[in-house]
């Protein structure tokens, strides 16, 4: 190269690298999902790596005026958090720099229809065998799930959602959760599973409410959140063979035994050579199978991990959270047939559960639960 030609090429990459520098990398955390529109956010959204459940016990006496007063205040928080604007109490503005895809979603338990003097659309579940539900997990009037991507973000929305909501209600209880976040892959829980293979595609059929619902909850769902203790300490002695036997799916790829990649369809007619089904009739992904897609429930699940009891045992597990139309005739199936067969139940345990349904979404100026209230 001619020594014209190096000096030219030596000042274009000069040229680049200061354009590079000139223009600022985009800001971590500046992502932003939508407040407004037909459905709450939350749900659809691609999940988050945290998330917090509240769950709030309206105040003794409280009535349908107030609960508006309160879904109106609250309504006002979320909308303003989520685009990394303070909310109009914020004590901190500058914790709302980082919205990290921040969504704030509300869901009424049966207690907040009682309070307004309107049905509920939502009951506690059936009983079921292998649960050991302990009160501290169980019910609440009022739902606030808080997830993003950044914890800061997570803990000061909850802060001011809790700060705006006590002269309403008082907290029941919290449940915080994490999971991973690269991007196209299925989650893994704390027993090294994919969890939340399969999901509904078509959304419209399995998890909004339509024509068939409430007026005023259509374009809204209902949410199952259990909480599920995992018994860590006896799943390590499990070999791999016995773990891949429980699931039904291979713990490297997540593809079912009967396939080779995660998405496979499982093949459950399928016999190994001494006769037997390769996946057994107690494993999980078959207790678990739904074959009409309507009727598929949209698995959004975090890890929970409470650190070590006083005996040194793991205080971990899933906040198991199912969004669905219908819970009698999507979540119940399900969980009945895993409450009477599922392998994976020597190691899990539901000790927490709630119901709530989801209200639609609203335009600018509204807010949540107007179809009901207003």
């Amino acid at each position: 190269m001619s020594r014209r030609g190096l000096f030219a090429g030596g000042a274009a990459t000069a040229a680049g690298a200061l354009a590079r520098r000139d223009t600022p990398p985009p800001q971590p955390g500046a992502q932003v999902e939508p407040f407004h529109g037909p459905h709450q956010a939350g749900v659809a959204t691609a999940a988050q790596a945290h998330a917090v459940f509240l769950g709030l016990d309206l105040l003794p006496g409280t009535r349908k005026e107030a609960i508006v007063r309160l879904l109106q205040l609250l309504t006002d928080d979320a909308a303003r958090l989520t685009q990394g604007r303070p909310a109009l109490a914020d004590t901190e503005p500058e914790l709302t720099a980082s919205p990290a895809r921040l969504t704030i979603t509300f869901g009424f338990g049966p207690g907040l229809f009682e309070a307004a003097g309107a049905g509920s659309p939502v009951a506690g579940l059936p009983a079921f065998s292998t649960d050991k539900l302990d009160k501290r997990w169980t019910g609440g009037d009022l739902l606030v799930q808080v997830c993003a991507d950044d914890s800061l973000t997570v803990a000061h929305a909850v802060r001011m959602i809790v700060k705006d909501a006590r002269s309403f209600a008082r907290m029941r209880w919290t449940q915080r959760g994490f999971r991973g976040q690269a991007a196209g892959k299925t989650q893994r829980n704390l027993m090294g599973q994919v969890d939340g293979t399969v999901n509904p595609t078509d959304l419209d059929s399995a998890v909004w409410i339509g024509q068939s619902g409430p007026a005023w909850l259509r374009g809204g769902t209902t949410l199952v959140l259990r909480r599920i203790r995992m018994q860590l300490e006896t799943w390590d002695a499990a070999d791999r063979v016995a773990r891949e036997f429980t699931i039904g799916r291979r713990l490297d790829t997540g593809a079912p035994l009967t396939g080779r990649a995660e998405h496979d369809e499982p093949d459950y007619h399928r016999l190994n050579r001494l006769g037997f089904p390769v996946i057994s009739e107690f494993a999980h992904i078959r207790r678990a199978h739904v074959s009409d897609p309507a009727r598929r429930i949209l698995r959004r699940p975090y890890n929970y991990d409470e650190g070590l009891t006083r005996d040194g045992k793991s205080d971990s597990g899933l906040l198991f959270a199912s969004y669905q139309a219908d819970i009698a005739r999507q979540f119940v199936p399900v969980q009945r047939s895993l409450a009477e067969g599922d392998l994976l139940n020597e190691w899990t345990t539901a000790i927490g559960s709630a119901v709530f349904a989801l209200p639609p979404g609203c335009a600018p100026g509204g807010w949540i639960g107007e179809t009901l209230l207003s």
